[in-house]
């Protein structure tokens, strides 16, 4: 590595997700002396995360890229496709092959070496097949990727007709401040090894960003309903912000709790009570007028906090109830759209999988594949 040099770099996901594209990292920043060249159309793993799936085969277009000789790479013989091998890195088969050799103390310790990955022995078809199921596969991964890249779209036309729409406050909708229009209150503490299959329905900040949209109506998890006493709970109609994030651009999300009871509520996540549309305050929190307010109070660390304080600081406007609604109302319906398409994006993917499985086992001939 060069001092004055900087290099693009690169890690793996697990589960075959793919590349990570890292910041580049300048040759006087880093303890590394040498970095390994990562070019199109190499297999490549983490050693250390290899147990959790993460390999993959590099996309044919990647410009030059480097990682840390914890990402070793291959190139290929004539007689395998790198593109079939990039569909391989998908399958719960070589995860599991993976696993097989995983060697160390205790999960994030363990490691794959090289000699033993080459070891890993698997049936592979030959070239002609690999190509064939290339071809039969990516016709459904195409299809995937257009549905994603619609729902993407959709849901970019969302956030513009929420700015669109919270744009009006100037022109003679009132405003106020969060501590105007209703109370913030914190959560309380619990952890994942509470949870119970039945009983007080609660929401941990997490869910917010993974399981629920702009509402919900029931919880994906549960507590004792011993701990009923000591947890602070959302009342239906009540608005639940997350307070903890990786990212500015996620903290903040907020859902609008529409269950016919009272769920207990995390202490990284805030309450918000009031008396407005419980929809239309749940997309404020998802519109670009928040988005712009809260950059005030957040800044880019590891991980990114909002105090009740300066929540309370930041001004919403305050349209009449019917407005309200409207604005809810389009949104909502968006929302469904969105949903729509991310649900069968989902479905095709459990499409992809159970034909993968039979290609690679020979239940599905290559011939019948069309």
């Amino acid at each position: 590595m060069e001092p004055t040099q900087t290099y693009p770099t690169v890690g793996v996901l697990n589960r075959g997700r793919g590349l990570l594209y890292r910041d580049p990292v300048a040759g006087r920043a880093t303890a590394y002396k040498t970095l390994n060249r990562i070019g199109p159309g190499v297999l490549v793993y983490s050693r250390l995360k290899a147990f959790e799936g993460a390999i993959t085969v590099t996309p044919n277009n990647l410009t030059e890229s480097f990682a840390s000789q914890e990402f070793p790479t291959f190139t290929f013989k004539p007689e395998a496709s790198p593109d079939f091998f990039r569909i391989l890195t998908t399958t719960q088969k070589m995860w599991s092959a993976l696993q097989s050799v995983s060697k160390g103390m205790g999960g994030r310790r363990e490691r794959v070496k090289p000699a033993d990955f080459l070891n890993i022995a698997m049936e592979i078809p030959p070239l002609p097949e690999q190509e064939r199921i290339v071809q039969v596969v990516s016709v459904v991964d195409e299809q995937v990727a257009a549905l994603e890249a619609e729902a993407g779209c959709l849901f970019r036309v969302r956030n513009a007709a929420l700015g669109e729409a919270f744009a009006h406050a100037g022109e003679g909708w009132p405003s106020a401040t969060l501590s105007e229009v209703g109370t913030l209150s914190r959560g309380r503490r619990f952890v994942k090894s509470d949870y119970v299959p039945s009983g007080l329905g609660c929401i941990h900040y997490g869910q917010i960003y993974t399981d629920f949209g702009a509402s919900a109506t029931r919880t994906m998890t549960y507590l004792p309903e011993s701990l009923r006493g000591s947890m602070r709970l959302a009342k239906p109609g009540d608005v639940v912000i997350a307070g903890t994030s990786e990212n500015v651009e996620d903290v903040g999300k907020a859902v609008a709790w529409l269950g016919d009871e009272a769920v207990a509520v995390h202490d990284d996540c805030f309450i918000f009570r009031h008396n407005l549309d419980p929809k239309f305050v749940s997309y404020f929190f998802a519109s670009p007028l928040f988005q712009s307010s809260k950059r005030r109070f957040t800044s880019e660390t590891k991980v990114v906090r909002l105090s009740s304080a300066n929540l309370k600081q930041i001004t919403m406007p305050v349209p009449p109830r019917k407005e309200q609604e409207r604005i809810s109302e389009m949104a909502d319906a968006i929302d469904a759209q969105v949903a729509a398409l991310r649900a069968e994006a989902d479905r095709l993917r459990r499409t992809r999988a159970a034909l993968l499985a039979g290609l690679l086992d020979r239940a599905i001939e290559i011939e019948s594949a069309e």
